[in-house]
């Protein structure tokens, strides 16, 4: 087992952020951050996703150790998420369904380049996807024309839920070579920089 990820929260309210801070406390694979050491993933607590909330995001990811996002959010429409993840957050929760496994499986696979979204509202985003191109910015001409497989399609949706490779092998019935592979075909080919990246991309082109 490596070093325990070093977490903060941002949160308005003091008493919810203490709160999380406990909850995050009881997985043995996330520590705390202390004074003047920097996080490598942030979980932020909102109420609701907005321009204001947007650019406190941003300005946490381009703080000087680019820390991963958590946003755990009252409600999340399909158009917050998106612009979320556009902005840069890799992990969206409901605030009634953040409890301590959820979070900290949030957490771990943010600090792993992984983007998890609750299951429903992957669902209503791919059915949203198809307004693409009016509230979230054009769809990328590169993605639209090579669009993506089945395959590809199958693993990206898998990632977005926060799926290792070896849990997407297993479901899918491919071996982890081959999940590894798709995954790097797609960087690669839309020069993407992770897997976080692919999903985000994925679903604001709405190929998803």
């Amino acid at each position: 087992m490596g070093d325990p990820v070093p977490v903060s929260v941002v949160a308005l309210d003091p008493v919810l952020e203490a709160g999380t801070k406990s909850t995050l406390l009881t997985c043995p694979d996330l520590s705390l951050t202390v004074p003047g050491e920097e996080p490598r993933v942030v979980v932020m607590i909102v109420d609701r996703v907005g321009p204001p909330e947007l650019d406190v995001l941003r300005t946490t990811r381009d703080a000087s150790s680019r820390p991963d996002v958590v946003l755990v959010a009252s409600e999340l429409a399909p158009s917050e998420a998106l612009h979320a993840i556009a902005v840069g957050a890799r992990g969206l929760l409901r605030r009634r369904e953040a409890e301590a496994a959820r979070l900290a499986r949030a957490v771990l696979a943010a600090a792993r380049g992984d983007c998890t979204l609750p299951p429903d509202l992957l669902d209503r985003l791919l059915e949203h996807s198809g307004t693409r191109g009016t509230s979230f910015g054009d769809a990328r001409d590169g993605w639209a024309a090579a669009g993506l497989s089945d395959r590809e399609r199958s693993v990206l949706r898998m990632v977005a839920d926060g799926h290792e490779t070896n849990e997407i092998a297993q479901e899918l019935c491919y071996s982890p070579r081959t999940v590894t592979t798709v995954v790097h075909d797609i960087t690669q080919r839309f020069r993407l920089r992770n897997r976080a990246h692919a999903v985000a991309y994925a679903l604001r082109a709405g190929l998803l």
